[in-house]
């Protein structure tokens, strides 16, 4: 009988951190000669991690993005993030390290079917998780993100039914933190669904007193066990605040290098799955320290898109960044 994976443990960094490797170095020398800004999400690598400008999650990098001077922006996540750059800053160029590297979540919402949706009923209000396509986004009236979707949804119209797309995981959540009804589209990020109830229950097992964090794209049933459930950048700052030495985090296992940076001297749990001992999301991995050596050293591969798409799609995006302020 095979035995379930045992959560994978990350030890406080030693004092000093990890000093730059060789690719590292390079990676830094083409970002100044190329005039480039590094963006990556919690999810990335740790050695991407190492060399970005600014780390951080989906509404902290919109508006790092929205406020480049620098002539070209490499993002260091997927393509609907490196989309988001370009839809509110479209005068810089935006390279992708991997433009293969798609997202589950993004991909259960093609924009032809929303589009029929909202012919079906035209009253509905298209609240649109930041995780989808600018297809999506065009045809949304705001987007929000995991950090501020309950504080968005609150300021939706009363006398309109909302659409939530394509997280109902997340959608559920916001829907009973605001208690607002909402349609929820059938999607989901297929790396938080992995989590289970009795995976989450074997690490708070093996590590008695650990409080739990999890990201809302969870499930209910796991949500239910967390002592807080909060968007990545929350988790940082709730992290910090923990007395515990030692805390689990449900989201994927990129964030602990970042908590690790911000957070010294605990020690962090990665929630395993029924399969996993850390939960990795294999589309945010497709990025590389190689391959984003290779796009600012080539310039490509590039984000294009069409202006009359931007454009549509920068007004619920500007939307959020306004609301959210």
């Amino acid at each position: 009988m095979k035995l379930p994976p045992v959560a994978a443990v990350f030890p406080p960094l030693p004092a000093g951190g990890t000093p730059l490797s060789a690719l590292q170095r390079e990676v830094l020398a083409l970002k100044r000669e190329k005039d480039a800004l590094i963006l990556a999400h919690n999810y990335q690598c740790e050695d991407i991690q190492g060399v970005a400008d600014y780390v951080g999650d989906s509404l902290g990098l919109a508006y790092k993005a929205a406020q480049a001077a620098q002539s070209t922006i490499v993002f260091c996540g997927v393509p609907f993030m490196a989309e988001t750059a370009k839809i509110v800053n479209p005068s810089r160029r935006v390279l992708l390290p991997d433009l293969a590297a798609g997202c589950s979540l993004a991909d259960s919402c093609p924009a032809e079917k929303l589009a029929a949706a909202k012919a079906a009923d035209p009253s509905l209000y298209v609240v649109a998780y930041i995780n989808c396509s600018a297809a999506v986004k065009a045809l949304s009236d705001v987007i929000v993100t995991s950090g501020n979707a309950s504080k968005i949804v609150s300021r939706a119209p009363a006398d309109r039914p909302i659409l939530f797309v394509p997280d109902q995981n997340l959608g559920h959540w916001v829907s009973g933190k605001t208690g607002r009804a909402m349609q929820l589209w059938p999607g989901n990020c297929y790396a938080h669904v992995q989590f289970t109830p009795a995976a989450l229950l074997r690490a708070k097992a093996a590590h008695p007193g650990a409080p739990v964090v999890a990201h809302p794209e969870c499930t209910e049933a796991v949500r239910e066990l967390a002592d807080m459930v909060c968007s990545t950048e929350l988790m940082v700052g709730w992290c910090k605040e923990q007395t515990a030495d030692t805390i689990i985090v449900t989201t994927e296992s990129g964030m602990i290098h970042r908590l690790r940076r911000e957070a010294p001297g605990k020690t962090f749990v990665a929630a395993p799955t029924d399969r996993c001992s850390c939960n990795d999301c294999k589309f945010m991995k497709m990025n590389t320290l190689e391959k984003v050596r290779d796009c600012l050293r080539d310039g490509a591969p590039e984000i294009r898109m069409e202006e009359s798409l931007r454009a549509a799609a920068e007004i619920p995006l500007r939307r959020m960044l306004e609301w959210s302020r």
